[in-house]
């Protein structure tokens, strides 16, 4: 035991521990009996609590911002792919239009073969069609290598729209029938009046840009819905392709014949795929 006592360090360590565990059960009996912590635990508490506040406010407006941002992010990424959707649906209709009609007019030619006999069909396409001569004329992806020859009749759509005008090696152009020049080469047509006798002349195209059958003889005779075709009596033109069919009966501006308007068969608007009758004996 005096050894104990006379051991500094040994005797300060064992005190410091008692002094340490009387201040715990002091302190743990103390918040026992008392209803509010003390004044200095308080004011940590206080103190903690205020500045995690502080904290909490520019953390949460800021977390908020980068929220709305990452959000403003996510809906402007949803809209570019919907409108990246919507250019490709668009896309995809216009090309299964395009498709479609290019189809009909395949079809329409094939239906031609079996009808033209007497006559080779050389089917070719569009390549070129200016706006400044868009009634006029239009390139065609076939030329003398392919059997192509001047004056030779372009049908598309199950009708007639115009004649070979110029050819060369690889392509050719096409004068349509609704071309607007006076020195075109017109086509002969024919159509059976109602009296069952054919009635000839030629196609033009008036004032308004119309198709018209002129200089016929008895064109009273010629009720709305007749089927006008070439006769065959010009060039390289074969007999009995459609041109279209009677729309209207007027005056000329001179008021001295009769005038018959005529809606084309052919697809002259939008024609992607034509076909170039060819015969198949000289003239």
């Amino acid at each position: 035991m005096k050894k104990f006592l006379q051991n500094k360090k040994l005797l300060t360590t064992f005190v410091a521990i008692a002094l340490v565990f009387i201040v715990l059960a002091g302190s743990v009996s103390l918040r026992n009996r008392r209803n509010s912590p003390l004044f200095i635990q308080s004011f940590g508490n206080d103190v903690v609590a205020i500045g995690s506040r502080i904290v909490d406010v520019p953390v949460g407006l800021i977390s908020g911002g980068l929220n709305h941002v990452n959000d403003i992010l996510n809906t402007e990424q949803e809209n570019d792919y919907l409108k990246r959707q919507v250019t490709d649906l668009g896309q995809t209709k216009a090309r299964n239009q395009a498709l479609e009609a290019e189809n009909k007019q395949l079809r329409d030619a094939l239906k031609l073969k079996d009808t033209l006999t007497g006559y080779n069909l050389i089917n070719a396409s569009v390549i070129s069609r200016s706006s400044d001569t868009w009634s006029d004329l239009l390139v065609i992806d076939k030329g003398s290598s392919s059997g192509i020859k001047k004056n030779q009749a372009v049908v598309c759509g199950g009708g007639v729209i115009g004649r070979i005008n110029e050819v060369s090696a690889a392509s050719s152009k096409v004068e349509l029938i609704t071309t607007s020049d006076r020195s075109a080469n017109r086509f002969a047509v024919q159509a059976k009046a109602s009296n069952g006798k054919n009635v000839h002349g030629i196609i033009t195209v008036t004032s308004n840009n119309k198709l018209a059958f002129t200089q016929v003889v008895d064109s009273q005779k010629l009720k709305k819905g007749t089927k006008v075709y070439t006769s065959g009596m010009g060039g390289n033109s074969p007999k009995g392709l459609l041109i279209g069919t009677v729309a209207a009966t007027t005056r000329d501006s001179f008021g001295l014949s009769n005038l018959i308007q005529i809606n084309p068969a052919g697809e002259i608007n939008d024609p992607s795929v034509v076909t170039v009758v060819s015969r198949k004996v000289a003239n």
